[in-house]
């Protein structure tokens, strides 16, 4: 989730940070190896810490859903002139009693030396990566223990007067000359305290096995130490994990070793929170990541203001046979009338959202196409819901025509079963902001590529990539 910071710093600054990660030296035991692979947990998988064994597919996934309004809320609020220049961005809208854990994917990596594991959020919309540390003046309650920088050898607080303290953003220097960082969330979450170096472990994945596992370690990534933290983290996790658009995120970071690169595939939600299914999500950085072939589709990454977010611009819909032009007048403060990037790609959103004068013509032609039995959707979340026999209906192709990319949807993601005998449409109406979700990203690998600022699409069976 993106933070409030300062957006704008000068090359001279950008390049005096690249020449701070890169004089880095990536430790492995693989030597030459280029890129990683490592799980990517949806937190409703029974791999995941989160996992609740007693909580019904259904109610999975309304919760994902109700998860997914409060993260629209969040970004409506977040593009918004008037936000950026706000310590607190309060949700007036989307509200829910679920709590809105900021994203949906979890990552396990280790952190110091010796190495500590630890498990945060995994997140495409924010930038910073940060845990909780000792001492804690006032922390969300966790189940692992508090990192505990005095026992590593190799961490290292920042100078205030460093550029990757300048980077950062949103920092202060109060205390002994050391950057402090300050991040505020949507639900008036927060994070607070000492920006660092450390060195991160993560366990890579070899292929063709991926069931042997290596470390690979990166020495001097730029880390929030979290000293005060709260709001409605979950206990189960340590923070968060930037992969945002910034120059502080770790994809950034690490860019002579990643090349600029990352993709995921993420596997279907009912396989994911599945107890009878091993299988999960894959994120991976460097060449590996790079997709090429016959059927991979491309598009460009808008680059726009907050930079955390990866923007890409919409052409039109096809429900069956018929186009429908993207166009809206409720986008104005997000993207105006004409202007590229009107869309957010979103990991840690599950629904797709657009503006509700274009959902209305986008249902309109979906209920004159579907020739089955409406039903109400007893709760109120959704609008248009038919009767549904294991979860499937007679739904036509709904394809996405992004500048240069046709993405297809797949019918399961399109029209979820959200209950017994119940398929809604996973495609909502909101105002001001849209969002490509994680839903409609199923069985895609998907490829960011922050040199050529383009962003890449792979049909692929997720379960055995």
């Amino acid at each position: 989730m993106e933070m409030n910071h300062k957006n704008s710093f000068s090359l001279l600054f950008f390049l005096a940070f690249l020449a701070l990660v890169s004089c880095r030296k990536t430790k492995t035991n693989h030597h030459g190896v280029k890129g990683f692979t490592l799980d990517l947990i949806h937190r409703d998988s029974p791999l995941s810490p989160l996992y609740n064994p007693s909580i019904t597919p259904s109610r999975r996934l309304r919760d994902a859903y109700h998860r997914s309004f409060s993260r629209a809320s969040f970004f409506k609020a977040a593009t918004s002139s008037s936000s950026l220049e706000r310590s607190f961005i309060h949700q007036k809208e989307f509200q829910s009693d679920v709590i809105p854990i900021p994203g949906e994917y979890l990552m396990k990596f280790s952190i110091g030396t010796p190495p500590v594991e630890t498990v945060a959020i995994a997140d495409t919309g924010s930038d910073l990566t940060w845990i909780q540390c000792k001492p804690c003046a006032d922390c969300f309650q966790q189940t692992a223990p508090l990192f505990d920088s005095r026992k590593s050898s190799t961490y290292k607080t920042v100078k205030c007067d460093t550029k990757a303290c300048e980077i950062v953003g949103s920092t202060t220097c109060v205390r002994k000359n050391v950057c402090e960082y300050e991040m505020s969330y949507g639900d008036q979450s927060h994070s607070v305290g000492d920006v660092a170096f450390e060195t991160f472990t993560f366990d890579t994945l070899n292929f063709p096995s991926k069931t042997d596992k290596s470390k690979v370690s990166f020495p001097n990534v730029v880390f929030g130490c979290g000293h005060d933290n709260g709001g409605t983290f979950t206990n189960l996790t340590s923070g968060i994990v930037g992969l945002g658009g910034s120059n502080i995120s770790i994809v950034k970071q690490l860019d002579k070793e990643v090349v600029g690169s990352f993709s995921y595939c993420l596997i279907p939600l009912d396989l994911s929170s599945s107890s009878a299914s091993n299988a999960t999500s894959h994120i991976s950085f460097g060449p590996l990541a790079r997709l090429s072939g016959p059927k991979v589709v491309t598009t460009p990454i808008i680059l726009k203001e907050p930079r955390t977010y990866y923007y890409i611009n919409l052409e039109s819909v096809s429900v069956g046979k018929k186009k429908l032009a993207f166009k809206s007048s409720r986008l104005s403060s997000f993207a105006a009338d004409g202007e590229l990037g009107n869309m957010i790609i979103d990991s840690g959103t599950t629904l797709t959202f657009v503006p509700s004068d274009f959902y209305e013509n986008l249902e309109s032609t979906l209920v004159d196409t579907i020739k089955g039995k409406r039903k109400e959707d007893p709760t109120g979340t959704f609008a248009l819901c038919y009767e549904s026999k294991n979860g499937v209906i007679n739904a036509p192709e709904i394809v996405f025509h992004f500048t240069n990319a046709d993405v297809e949807l797949l019918p399961t993601s399109t029209f979820a079963e959200v209950d017994e005998g119940l398929a809604c449409l996973t495609i909502v109406p909101a105002d001001e902001i849209a969002i490509f979700g994680n839903l409609a990203q199923v069985n895609y690998l998907i490829g960011y590529d922050l040199i050529h600022k383009r962003l890449s699409f792979l049909p692929t069976d997720c379960t055995k990539h």
